[in-house]
């Protein structure tokens, strides 16, 4: 993981887990026109996601971390941790990052048709069964990967219609790794309680 800073003189750190392309504070903010609500995706107790434009034209997603709330350095670190090692189809992929002091942000992938939540409640677009049939079997997909296919078995946590996005093929990715567990052979036997916060359950858990 690299660094970043708002200073133009400082320079920028990387480390080999993450793509080795260089970015400023700057370049994001240039990137998403200065952070400007209109190319805001979405928003939550951790932070905000932009879309943005890169200098060679690609569009991006910039999920910027809300440094002034606490438990915020370990959730930018827990997702860090999580997309750089997985790597599959139904998951989004982190492209790099850029952090200091009092500015954290995790640049990955654009999905054209954002989030499950919303085109579940659009009244725009209508989702039809082979869509959600093949979106649930994208996150099955996902899960089955985070569970068994890694090295560590990692569990989500917070698994949501929100958490779901799609691209421009319509297939899920699975996104939002913050409050994520990683588990060592012991905990995934011994493990029993509910990883995500009690007593909630986001509304349209069920697709069909």
């Amino acid at each position: 993981m690299r660094h970043c800073s708002k200073t133009i003189n400082a320079e920028d750190e990387w480390s080999p887990e993450l793509e080795p392309q260089r970015f400023s504070y700057y370049e994001l903010q240039r990137a998403t026109q200065g952070f400007d609500e209109k190319n805001l995706l979405g928003s939550g107790g951790f932070g905000s996601v932009y879309k943005g434009t890169l200098a060679d034209e690609m569009i991006v997603a910039v999920k910027v971390f809300n440094v002034q709330m606490e438990g915020t350095l370990q959730t930018f670190d827990r997702e860090c941790e999580i997309l750089r090692n997985l790597h599959h189809r139904n998951l989004t992929k982190i492209i790099s990052g850029c952090f200091n002091l009092d500015f954290k942000a995790l640049i990955v992938e654009y999905m054209p048709n954002e989030s499950l939540d919303k085109l579940l409640y659009s009244r725009d677009y209508c989702l039809n069964i082979m869509q959600r049939l093949n979106i649930m079997v994208d996150v099955a997909s996902a899960l089955e990967y985070l569970h068994h296919g890694y090295s560590v078995p990692v569990i989500h946590c917070d698994l949501k219609p929100s958490n779901v996005l799609l691209d421009n093929n319509m297939v899920g990715h699975l996104t939002d790794f913050g409050i994520a567990k990683l588990l060592t052979k012991e905990e995934s036997i011994a493990h029993t309680r509910t990883f995500a916060t009690i007593g909630f359950i986001a509304p349209g858990q069920f697709i069909v």
